[in-house]
């Protein structure tokens, strides 16, 4: 499998557990309706497992654009495959939106209010504030990627046998920080999924917060690189 399937795959199989288990909480008549944080937080780090388990091989599952960007100002990547690695998750993150807008698709007819609708896919703020919520993003991306790159040291890639402490510092940045934005620390999880809702036919639908999209972009971007410059100031 060449790398740019690897971080397809690994991209659609993270997003479509990812947003299926919010799909699952918070869309009405669904088996598991208003079962909580504790249950989106835990389903996340387990799509993060089954995604980096998936690709670690082909790819070195990086599934994530701010730890691409980590590892080439490290040295220990190269800038030719960031336009393969960015296109491949981003696209990845595409299609495991649309497999959870067609599995769930019932439940979307049953959930007339559009931010729930939205919520499946991408984040949003608890509370707005532009500099507050790019903290949070900055912050939980800055403790992901670190944690991440101590993981993979000195091997230099993620292997399937990391899967688990991967899984392990996702869960722990969602129950610590994911209250403020939803922790997308992830520009392609949340930009992707946020394209598909644009396109697709969901009833009552209205925007898809374009105003606020940077952010989970540009925040996790941010992170990635203080937490490349500490890991290197550390050896």
């Amino acid at each position: 499998m060449s790398p740019f399937m690897g971080e397809f795959i690994g991209s659609a199989l993270l997003v479509t557990l990812g947003d299926g288990v919010v799909a699952n909480v918070v869309l009405n008549k669904t088996k598991g309706h208003n079962s909580g944080w504790i249950v989106i937080t835990l389903g996340w780090a387990f799509a993060v497992f089954v995604g980096v388990f998936s690709s670690a091989a082909a790819s070195g599952a990086h599934l994530n654009p701010a730890f691409t960007l980590a590892m080439v100002l490290l040295g220990k990547f190269s800038w030719s495959l960031v336009p393969v690695y960015f296109l491949a998750q981003l696209l990845g993150a595409m299609a495991g939106a649309l497999v959870v807008w067609l599995v769930y698709q019932q439940h979307f007819n049953e959930t007339p209010d559009p931010a729930t609708q939205l919520a499946v896919f991408c984040t949003g703020p608890a509370i707005a504030h532009t500099a507050h919520n790019l903290l949070s993003e900055i912050a939980g991306t800055f403790v992901l990627v670190f944690a991440v790159l101590k993981i993979a040291a000195p091997a230099n890639s993620l292997g399937a046998l990391d899967a688990l402490p991967v899984a392990l510092v996702v869960l722990a940045v969602g129950l610590g920080l994911g209250g403020t934005t939803g922790y997308a620390i992830n520009p392609s999880r949340d930009l992707g999924p946020r394209i598909v809702h644009a396109l697709i036919p969901l009833p009552a639908k209205q925007g898809s917060n374009w105003q606020y999209a940077w952010i989970p972009v540009i925040g996790p971007l941010v992170g990635g690189i203080l937490a490349a410059m500490l890991f290197k100031v550390l050896g």
